[in-house]
């Protein structure tokens, strides 16, 4: 179950990463660096993301429920690259017409939903053997 920390800490370095992106794009410019920041809202939505993934996997390790282990990767991988979606979206004008970022952004999808519903169903099932 560790791997939720894991996953949680990398979640917390691309959080300070992109929270120092744009504090330098938008009110340090740096000559360049500003321009590479395409969609300034979007790399806002990767930076909200990242911070609730990493809040989730923390939240996760710490309910004092044992997870399956391979929700645990999901989540911990899912968690990490699902709001990666949204940073690439930020750099690429043109992120959501190419196949491959279609193809990673489904498959990031698949693999969060899995971990996330496989921890939901841990979570129902420890409450209801423990429902006195």
């Amino acid at each position: 179950m560790e791997i939720l920390l894991i996953g949680s800490a990398a979640c917390m370095t691309a959080l300070i990463t992109t929270a120092w992106l744009m504090t330098l794009a938008k009110w340090f410019p740096i000559a360049g660096l500003d321009a590479l920041v395409i969609d300034y809202k979007t790399m806002i939505r990767a930076h909200i993301d990242y911070a609730m993934m990493a809040g989730f996997g923390v939240a996760f390790y710490g309910s004092g429920v044992e997870l399956p282990i391979v929700a645990c990767w999901c989540v911990a991988v899912g968690g990490f690259t699902n709001p990666t979606v949204f940073t690439i979206a930020a750099f690429d004008p043109n992120f959501w017409d190419k196949a491959i970022w279609k193809i990673y952004t489904a498959a990031t999808f698949v693999v969060t939903s899995v971990g996330f519903l496989w921890i939901a169903y841990a979570f129902v099932g420890h409450a209801l053997r423990h429902w006195a």
